[in-house]
């Protein structure tokens, strides 16, 4: 196990075993250092990896906000990876539209027997109907719209998974937006779209709405497929 492997894991231990919690801070750099005979390179090492995984945000200086603090963010550290996977071009885009029906047709099936709030979602579905948006204003109001369908449901993971995926879905799309012949008629199909998964949850339809927000992911996948 290289050194700031060995960081790693004591922190893993402290985290599962509850001596550190959200909001917590690292024990100081010199003491981990010190206290598991690595060098103090190590731990740095360590504490950049724990950031990047959103594990931990780092702050310099002195006060309370200083140093290593435990977080949480997953979809933090899933979405850099899953972007960097995207660009090898490993990661097929429909395997990505696929897991995106998965989550969130669940999603809305659950999020119709809950009574949602649906505030937010009207509000952002307002946005998108003015008419002077750029397609990529409008495209990323649209990945914001998808990730609040998934965090209806109530699950964290499925939430955290939908939000890291959230980069990937604006980069594929945007990616089309050239293919289409008419993107103003496109996207007036998509805000009918829209509007129509938010009636059927409204209406606490959870089977029509997940079959809805089926169709349309599908369907404009299929329009990039066209070209």
């Amino acid at each position: 196990m290289r050194a700031h492997e060995v960081v790693l894991h004591r922190i893993e231990q402290d985290l599962a075993a509850a001596r550190l919690r959200v909001g917590d801070r690292l024990p100081a750099e010199r003491a981990l250092a010190e206290e598991l005979g690595v060098g103090r390179s190590s731990v740095r090492e360590a504490i950049r990896v724990l950031e990047a995984m959103g594990v931990v945000k780092t702050s310099v200086g002195s006060g309370p906000d200083a140093g290593a603090i435990v977080v949480a963010d997953p979809a933090t550290s899933i979405g850099s990876a899953l972007r960097l996977h995207m660009a090898t071009q490993f990661l097929p885009i429909a395997d990505v539209v696929q897991t995106r029906v998965l989550l969130e047709s669940w999603a809305l099936r659950e999020a119709a027997a809950r009574t949602p709030d649906l505030k937010a979602i009207d509000e952002l579905l307002d946005r998108m109907d003015d008419q002077s948006l750029e397609p990529d204003q409008f495209h990323r109001l649209d990945a914001e719209l998808h990730v609040r369908f998934a965090g209806l449901a109530g699950n964290v993971l499925i939430e955290a998974m939908m939000t890291s995926l959230r980069d990937s879905i604006h980069g594929y799309v945007m990616d089309a937006v050239p293919m289409l012949d008419d993107w103003s008629a496109v996207a007036v199909n998509l805000r009918c779209e829209h509007r129509g998964i938010v009636d059927a949850l409204r209406r606490g339809h959870g089977a029509n709405a997940a079959n809805l927000a089926r169709e349309h992911i599908e369907g404009f996948y299929g329009l990039m497929r066209l070209d």
